[in-house]
């Protein structure tokens, strides 16, 4: 039995890759004014195989000889975009205005035309207008400003749009802008992404994603609050420490999202940074042998090992818990 396998020439293989990739989504076959013919070499050899009587079950191989076929490939020109992102400050607090800026080149072989760029903002930054800045460059030139960049805005999205051109290899189009730091940015990551786009006669042609980093500090504000209680031997079962009532050290607590908190010498615990919200705290009865929930005269629901909280944001709540001896002390 004869097997043949055909040889294509890696010029060949590169030339349909490239053509393959630049046809993608064209409907119609067919090249722009700015495509090149480029005169390749396809280089093609067979081999055979073959076992005979002599050999036994030894394959012997034998490659023909190479022959070339000489070809012209059109290569077309395409625009080619790519985006820098980058900000005046690595880090910001409510308040602070950041100064963003974007360069857009054309590292491509054709002219890029109707440029779009989409900005998206971080959670709770929020784009000052105004603020906007746009000029355009050359190889060895001077910024040149330019007065023709249009703005929108969407939420946190901000769309440019450049209706001018930008030469290969030469310009750079280059944004500022300002976008002001609000509280609200406390509760995003500070992660800025930013990407060009535009059109030519074969579609639309998008650059990479550009991004900056900020880190948000808190500064005076603050979406979070404090904890704090005691436990205490209750004597006078009112659920009030009064003079007299010493507080249990060693007690422990455990909070919804199983936090472990264990009071001081006198009794004390605090838990600071907390997410506003309801809050449960339950005493561990475990940790105080001899102890149990004292009984309380005014509030039943404080007859639970349990007690609730509503925190609002930067506020403080209370949790206390009355314990009294199992021997019944004060009864």
């Amino acid at each position: 039995m004869i097997f043949q396998t055909h040889s294509l020439g890696r010029g060949w293989l590169y030339c349909l890759g490239s053509l393959i990739s630049l046809w993608g989504g064209v409907g119609t076959l067919g090249f722009p004014s700015q495509a090149a013919e480029v005169p390749i070499t396809i280089n093609n050899t067979a081999t055979a195989n073959f076992r005979t009587t002599l050999n036994g079950s030894t394959p012997v191989g034998v490659n023909s000889n190479p022959t070339q076929v000489p070809a012209i490939v059109s290569i077309i020109n395409r625009p080619a975009l790519e985006i820098i992102k980058a900000g005046d400050r690595v880090a910001a607090e409510p308040g602070d205005t950041v100064i963003y800026r974007l360069l857009i080149r054309n590292t491509g072989s054709a002219n890029a035309n109707n440029i779009t760029i989409t900005d998206t903002l971080p959670q709770g930054l929020q784009f000052l207008p105004n603020t906007v800045r746009a000029g355009i460059s050359n190889t060895n030139a001077p910024l040149t400003p330019l007065d023709n960049v249009t703005t929108s805005v969407n939420g946190r999205v901000v769309t440019f749009r450049y209706p001018g051109t930008l030469v290969p290899q030469q310009q750079t189009l280059s944004l500022v802008y300002g976008a002001l730091v609000t509280p609200d940015a406390i509760r995003g990551n500070g992660r800025n992404l930013a990407v060009s786009e535009g059109t030519d006669p074969l579609g639309r042609y998008v650059s990479n994603t550009a991004s900056h980093q900020l880190q948000i500090r808190r500064g005076i504000l603050s979406d979070c609050g404090t904890i704090v209680g005691r436990v205490f031997v209750d004597k006078n079962f009112d659920g009030q420490q009064q003079p007299g009532e010493p507080g249990v050290p060693n007690a422990v607590l455990f909070m919804e999202d199983g936090n472990r908190v264990t009071t001081d010498s006198n009794g004390l615990f605090s838990l600071s940074q907390v997410l506003a919200g309801t809050h449960v705290g339950t005493l561990d009865l475990t940790s105080l042998p001899g102890y149990t929930i004292a009984p309380n005269l005014y509030r039943i629901e404080n007859n639970s090992t349990s007690r609730m909280v509503n925190l609002a944001p930067g506020g403080l709540a209370r949790m206390n818990f009355a314990v009294t001896p199992t021997f019944g002390e004060g009864r």
